[in-house]
């Protein structure tokens, strides 16, 4: 636990909520005068015994319930990225789950004008549902069809598009992707998913592979065969990101190549540091 840094990160973010803002009557007359909800409204607004807020904001309760956390962060109207840091904090873990519904379906408009920025490769985002959002023209010559898929789980899943683009899709993608599938859904259970899950369980192709398991991890840094509309046979390496204000979306680059890497990719980048310049 960071005892400082949660302490001003939580008195600061208490004083911005107004007890009028949540029922309860603004302070008169001689007394408190601090702006914002007290530590005493903390405690009665979320049911709890005297004093607990005032432990957990002054670091004397070593551990904190899961479900009190979630309660306080949404009491203080935290955002996404304030509910990350509150974890970090506290418990020096990050959330295991978004504070809000609709984490990871709303992305920050400035994203459209970053995709559009990459001209040399295909970028697009989607949201935690695999809904496209965004897109840059590289990417739409990808298909044959000139049409970009509303959502890009379901066309790599269950499109005769895909299983011609993705070359080899039963053997180089749909054992990495309908994973993906599955840890999807049971991290969020979310309807569209749910939905694409039981039309690949209905789907004679698919539904097999799928009730076959296995695991995989994230695409970031994968290499898989791919057919382009446009360029033909080849390769496309991706590279996956996640914007911090949209937990569960993806930003994601494809690295397309007429031949395979002959090596593995190299070594991860890493900063040098400024004791180690001109010391290699």
């Amino acid at each position: 636990m960071h005892k400082q840094a949660l302490h001003d990160f939580l008195k600061e973010r208490r004083a911005r909520v107004t007890p009028k803002s949540v029922g309860l009557p603004e302070p008169t007359g001689p007394g408190r005068r601090t702006p914002g909800l007290s530590q005493q409204n903390i405690d009665a607004l979320l049911h709890s015994s005297v004093h607990t807020y005032h432990r957990f904001e002054t670091g004397k309760t070593p551990r904190v319930k899961p479900e009190y956390l979630r309660a306080l962060a949404q009491l203080l109207k935290l955002t996404e990225d304030e509910w990350v840091l509150l974890h970090r904090y506290a418990l020096e873990q990050e959330p295991p789950t978004p504070l809000h519904p609709d984490a990871g379906y709303l992305i920050p408009n400035p994203w459209q004008r970053a995709v559009d920025s990459i001209t040399n490769d295909m970028a697009y985002i989607g949201d935690a549902s695999w809904n496209i959002v965004a897109y840059n023209t590289r990417w739409q010559t990808m298909f044959p069809s000139g049409r970009v898929p509303a959502n890009t789980m379901r066309w790599m899943c269950l499109s005769d598009e895909a299983r011609t683009v993705l070359t080899d899709w039963d053997t180089q993608w749909a054992p990495r992707v309908l994973p993906q599938l599955r840890g999807a859904v049971a991290m969020r259970r979310d309807p569209t998913l749910l939905q694409i899950e039981q039309d690949v369980l209905n789907d004679p192709v698919a539904g097999p592979l799928y009730e076959a398991r296995g695991v995989t991890l994230h695409p970031d840094g994968d290499e898989r065969p791919l057919n382009h509309a446009t360029y033909g046979p080849g390769w496309v390496t991706m590279c996956s990101a996640t914007p911090e204000s949209a937990p569960g979306a993806r930003l994601m680059i494809l690295l397309f190549s007429k031949t395979p890497r002959e090596a593995p990719a190299g070594p991860p980048l890493k900063a040098v540091t400024p004791g180690h310049i001109g010391n290699e």
